[in-house]
Order: structure tokens, then sequence, then C-alpha cells
């Protein structure tokens, strides 16, 4: 039930929407929203996959594309990661505007565009453009819907489902290497045709996803503070009285509502004063996340292929099989260890993840050093290494999308997310690719042992600073802005 006051500056309303979402038992609706927003995921991954298994094969005569395999997976990887940053901080803004359902189809949208003009590549610099943009879409992606995420499932799963949804990358990852072994078979298609029906299959992909997610509603949350709460009552009625009819027993009583005052937009004033003095911690830890498992994830990613090649003489078309084994890894790790995350607590799992994760690079690191590695063995132990990397990376998106006021809530994502993968993403790629391309075991070293410091340090960062919101509402762990009351959390503001 949602109460409005008259007020003289801003209109008053006390709600009880927000306690009555977290309330719900999981359901079909539930899952309808995850199938539409998580699923993009898979693209980003696949998109990032074939781009790292086709490198060998673009700057081979007769791809179609004057392209060097160190600018497919050096300059190409980087202009992807800044197309990522900048798309993030231009739509995480217009999120926090105009809501997260419209911002989540225009992104869609220009990623389908964007990666279907990369098909048509026939010069560097057409290549090199479509990657930017098809990054400046997915950037916004993972502002909005992270946003929509975490304001529609149910505190109790919040964490869990969070994880799941950003680990499906990597069914994503699987795809492309996989498509990448068929595409880079010249006895079934031909070298400038393989590499582009990869590309075109995205577009295709997202063209279904864009229509599936046109049922998936805004954000209630969203709606209430922008002066839409009849909007937002409708919704969560419906979406109640569809879980009531699916389980045939009534609803479990919602918590006590909340006051806010109702605004159009938070300004930037506000967001950095929120972020930078009320949130320091927090905003510590969100940075340390997020550029640890950036450089590790961005620089391996896109180079692991060219380490195959190089170092262990795998053919260009068959490291495909070999990504597909270590996104399985990185795949289970968010699916299986997720719901400790819920249960153990964030700060116990997410130091753990990041901690052990490094531990076991530096290991990874030390064997190849000493030649003790084939191509077969390390990614066994790269699986190992991302089985847990990838539930910490994952968990970085959750931190920082739930340890924040719901008014910048799109906007602190897509902040971290810049900041983090620009330090990590944009530079990780280019380091690695030139250490990778020098043919030199130490310099490859080199850049594990890098990735593995900066996991290792973001863990020990999240042992001190980690928030424990382990089933606890949204407003719980951080009051909004616009409450009437004290904006002060259960737990504490910063110090």
């Amino acid at each position: 039930m949602t109460i409005a006051h008259p007020e003289t500056a801003g209109r008053t309303i006390t709600t009880d929407v927000p306690a009555r979402l977290d309330r719900l038992p999981w359901s079909r609706w539930h899952w309808s929203v995850v199938i539409g927003l998580g699923t993009v995921w898979i693209l980003d991954g696949m998109e990032v996959t074939i781009v790292g298994n086709i490198a060998g094969r673009l700057s081979e005569a007769g791809s179609g594309l004057p392209i060097t395999s160190g600018e497919v997976t050096g300059v190409a990887a980087a202009l992807y990661v800044a197309g990522a940053c900048s798309g993030a901080l231009f739509w995480g803004r217009l999120t926090d505007i105009h809501g997260r359902k419209k911002l989540f189809l225009i992104t869609l949208a220009v990623y389908l565009g964007a990666t279907a003009l990369t098909s048509l590549a026939f010069d560097t610099w057409w290549f090199f453009l479509f990657r930017f943009l098809t990054g400046f879409g997915i950037g916004g992606e993972y502002a909005a819907i992270n946003s929509a995420i975490d304001e529609l499932i149910p505190a109790h799963y919040r964490g869990r489902v969070n994880l799941v949804i950003n680990g499906s990358y990597w069914l994503g990852a699987v795809g492309g290497a996989l498509l990448s072994i068929v595409a880079l078979d010249t006895s079934v298609f031909p070298a400038n045709v393989g590499w582009r029906l990869t590309f075109a299959l995205g577009a295709v992909l997202a063209l279904v996803i864009l229509l599936v997610r046109r049922h998936v509603p805004e954000s209630p949350r969203w709606l209430l503070i922008h002066g839409r709460d009849a909007e937002a009552e409708r919704l969560v009625r419906g979406i109640e009285q569809r879980v009531e009819a699916e389980t045939g027993k009534p609803l479990p009583r919602a918590g006590d509502g909340m006051t806010i005052r109702q605004r159009r937009r938070t300004t930037f004033t506000e967001i950095a004063r929120t972020v930078f003095a009320e949130y320091r911690k927090r905003s510590a830890l969100g940075f340390s996340l997020f550029i640890g498992q950036a450089f590790l994830y961005n620089a391996i990613t896109f180079g692991y292929g060219a380490i195959l090649t190089r170092f262990f003489d795998v053919p260009s078309g068959s490291t495909g099989y070999y990504f597909a084994v270590i996104a399985v890894g990185n795949f289970l790790g968010p699916l299986l260890l997720g719901k400790l995350f819920d249960t153990l607590g964030r700060r116990i799992m997410i130091s753990g993840t990041y901690l052990l994760s490094g531990l076991l690079l530096f290991g990874t690191a030390r064997l190849f050093d000493q030649g003790s590695l084939s191509a077969t063995s390390l990614t066994a132990c790269w699986c190992a290494v991302l089985f847990f990397a990838s539930a910490g990376a994952s968990s970085a998106y959750l931190t920082v999308s739930e340890v924040f006021p719901m008014e910048t809530r799109a906007m602190a994502i897509a902040f971290f997310y810049a900041i983090g993968t620009a330090a990590g993403g944009i530079t990780g790629p280019l380091i690695f690719a030139g250490l990778t391309s020098s043919g030199k075991v130490g310099d490859a070293v080199l850049a594990f042992q890098i990735g593995a410091g900066l996991m290792c340090a973001a863990g020990i960062v999240a042992v001190f600073l980690a928030v424990n919101a382990e089933r606890r509402s949204l407003e719980d762990i951080a009051a909004p802005l616009s409450a009437a009351a004290s904006r002060v959390p259960l737990g504490g503001r910063d110090a």
C-alpha cells in the first residue's frame, strides 16, 4: 500500500512496495526476469571469446582484413573495453534519470546494430570503429541490467541470482569458443566468410533477446522515487497476484514501509558527495574489486588463444576447444558458489574467492615459468583459478549495485565499472599483447603475476571493507537519498 502526504516541496509518500517485493517467494515471474535481462551476458561472452580466438585467422592472408593478430588482441580489444567504459557512464546516467526499462532496450539495440556492422568490416578502421560501438552498447547494459536485477529480485535470493546472471557470460564464452572452431574451419567456410558469420549470429541472438526483454517491467523502486507510485502499486499488485495463483498460498506478511520524498533526478554533486564522502570506504572496496578482476579477465581472456598458439603450437583453429573448457569452469564458479554469498555472507565469500584465485594464479605462473605445463595442464590450472575468480568478479558487480543509495545505483555501477575496467581492461590487453607477442616465457609469467597480485590485493581489501549485505533489503543496506527520515543505513554510514 502507498499513501501520499501533502508537502510544499516535493510529494512525500509512505510505501511498503520494496518490502512486498523482498518477501516474495521464488516464482516463474522471477525466472522471466532472469531470462529477459541476464541472457545478454551470454552475448558479451561470445563477443570477447570469438575475437580472442579468431585473432590468428584474421591476421592471415585471405581473411579480407589487413590486420595483425596483435591489433586484434591489443588495439581492437582495448577499443572494445574503452567503448564499454564510456558507454557505461553515458547510459548509466540516463538509466537513473529515465528508468531501467527504457535504457536496457536502447542499449541492446545499439549492441545489435554495432555487432552486425562489425561482420561487414572491409578495412581495419571499420573493424576498430564498430568494436568500440559494440562495447559502447554493452557498457550501458551493465548499468541498466544490474540495477534492474537487484531492484526486482527478493533480498534472500539477490546474491546468488546476481552472480549466476553475471556468470552466464561464460556460457556465451563456451558458445563462442565452439562457434569459432566451426567458423575457422576453411573446409566449411572460406577464410573471409566464417569470422563474419560469428558476428552476424550475435546480432540475430540479440534481436531474439530484445523481443523477450520487452515484457520485463520497469523497476517499481525507480517508479516510486520518480513520482509514479500509482504505476508501481499496480505493477507490484499484479506480480503478487501471479505469484499467489502459482503457489496456491497467501503471501507472507511484508516488512515495514518507508517514507520518501519523490524527486525527478539526482544531481552530479549529490552523487559525488554520496560516493566519495558518505560511502568512501565502500567506494574503495568497489575500486579494488573492479581493478583486480578487470585486469585478470580482460588481459587473459583477450590473449589466451595467442598463448596457446605461441607457446604450445596449438593450431589457431583448435584454440576454441581449450577455451570452451576454461569457460565451463568459469560458469561453474558462480553457479556452485553463488548460494554461499547469501548464506555464509558477502565478506567471507568475496575475500575468499579473490584470495584463492590470486594464490592459484601465482602457482600457475610458477609452473609455467618452470616449463612444467602443457596446453592441457595449463588449461586445467586456469580452470581452477577461474572457478574462484569468476565468482569473485561477479560479486564485484553485485557489490557496487547494492551498497549505494537507489538514486545513484546505475551511475555507481557505471562509474566503478568504467574506472576499474579502464585501469585493468584497457591497459591489460595492451600490456598483455605486448608481453605475449615477445615469445618470452618470462614476459608471460610477469603478466600472470600482475593479475594475481591485483586479485590478492582486492581480496585483502574485502576482508576489512566488505559490507554484510546478505539477505538485507536494498533500503536497509543504503537508505535512499529521498528518504524523508534519516538517510543513515542501519549498519551506519562509512566513517
